[in-house]
């Protein structure tokens, strides 16, 4: 028998749940993308996305995922042979690597590992030993889902202040944007890149770059970019097709004109709180079940815990834990990425549970229960009270 009939619940760090009202606005026939309805409504996002990423700069629009992103944001403010540092902690900060390395730029890296926040003060003595200002960019993951690792952007930017270096900050918060908070002008970051499938509750397919006066005095000599990388024509486009090079993404613009809706509907501070909250019930639930050898949060300390999204080592069982929620309660967890090689036996040690976008107390609840069913399902050494450790959390929240 199998109780997984009747709703599923996608919990995995990304893409998160589309809510009805964001469906439903995207389910149209196809509109004129010259002039119009269409073209106005899209300029309406900016200011609104402008709002939630807390900033008066300017934003750019492309149609692609996080890693459209990480590309525009470097072809736009580098060329080729430029040195970037980059601080590591998960597998998504080597994917920032990896596409730099592709660009032809140097990288030079910091491995703080997987269960430790960035060091800013590590960033600092590197760039005061950096006199000559070799290094054109610190690139940072505010979030990094692989291992759910939270890092201080502000604190590096101080750093990067104190060291009097001209490097960029430039900022992944692919996971972090409308789940944690952000403060792009508050916390000087010089850009700033996101997309649409995490915390703006979109389908994957649209990636924004929000950038600043230094970054863009960086296209000026920037060699990379092309005219598809352009983030000028975009954030200023003559003529509404600039705004993607071709052809808008229609049905994925009036899907995130609902999502804004509704985050500036709940309030951006709100939306934090939410999340905020609804994170402390997970690491609630988790920390009644830990035991030896059963189920262990990856990051020991709630400061540098990211609000969107929980890494959890369970040796030998995370693949079995998965394997039961999804057949047996319909749920789907994320996997573990970035802990050990896809090929390594221990990757099977590692799960994800995403709690991002449209998300509400009761959604969760009816999540922890099925993990808390999983462990006692395949047998794994777990604590009690996790259920009702979650429920004071969301009774005082």
């Amino acid at each position: 028998m199998t109780l997984a009939h009747g709703p599923q619940t996608l919990a995995i760090p990304g893409p998160s749940i589309v809510p009805e009202r964001v469906l439903r606005a995207m389910h149209r026939a196809s509109p004129n993308i010259y002039t119009g309805a269409l073209v106005e409504m899209t300029r309406s996002l900016v200011p609104d996305l402008k709002r939630v990423a807390r900033t008066g700069q300017r934003l750019a629009m492309y149609i692609g995922n996080g890693h459209t992103a990480w590309e525009a944001s470097l072809a736009n403010t580098h060329s080729r042979g430029d040195l970037v540092l980059v601080p590591l902690t998960g597998a998504f900060g080597r994917g920032w690597v990896e596409m730099a390395e592709g660009l032809g730029l140097r990288v030079e890296t910091i491995d703080f590992g997987t269960a430790s926040p960035i060091d800013a003060a590590r960033i600092g003595e590197r760039l005061r030993a950096d006199p000559a200002h070799e290094i054109r960019s610190v690139l940072v993951v505010h979030v990094d889902t692989s291992t759910s690792l939270r890092s201080d952007l502000a604190a590096i930017r101080r750093e990067i202040d104190a060291a009097k270096h001209p490097a960029l900050l430039q900022v992944d918060a692919i996971a972090s944007l409308g789940c944690d908070r952000i403060e792009m002008d508050e916390w000087g970051l010089d850009v700033l890149v996101a997309g649409s499938q995490k915390g703006l509750m979109c389908p994957p397919g649209m990636a924004f770059v929000f950038f600043g006066e230094r970054a863009d005095r960086a296209r000026e000599t920037a060699s990379c970019v092309t005219r598809h990388w352009d983030w000028r024509q975009r954030a200023d486009p003559p003529t509404p097709s600039h705004r993607f090079n071709g052809t808008a993404p229609t049905h994925h613009l009036h899907g995130l004109r609902e999502s804004l809706d509704m985050i500036l509907e709940e309030g951006v501070e709100a939306v934090w709180a939410r999340h905020a909250t609804l994170a402390r019930a997970v690491w609630a639930a988790f920390e009644a079940w830990e035991r030896p050898g059963g189920v262990r949060l990856n990051v020991r300390e709630r400061a540098h815990r990211s609000h969107a999204v929980t890494a959890l080592a369970l040796p030998g069982h995370g693949t079995r834990l998965r394997e039961w929620t999804e057949r047996h309660a319909g749920l789907t967890l994320g996997i573990g990425i970035g802990m050990a090689p896809p090929d390594d036996p221990r990757w099977h040690d590692f799960f994800r549970v995403g709690h991002m976008g449209h998300l509400s107390a009761h959604s969760l609840m009816g999540t922890l229960g099925c993990i808390g069913a999983g462990l006692k399902a395949i047998g794994v050494p777990h604590g009690e009270g996790g259920l009702e450790a979650a429920a004071a959390v969301v009774a005082g929240g």
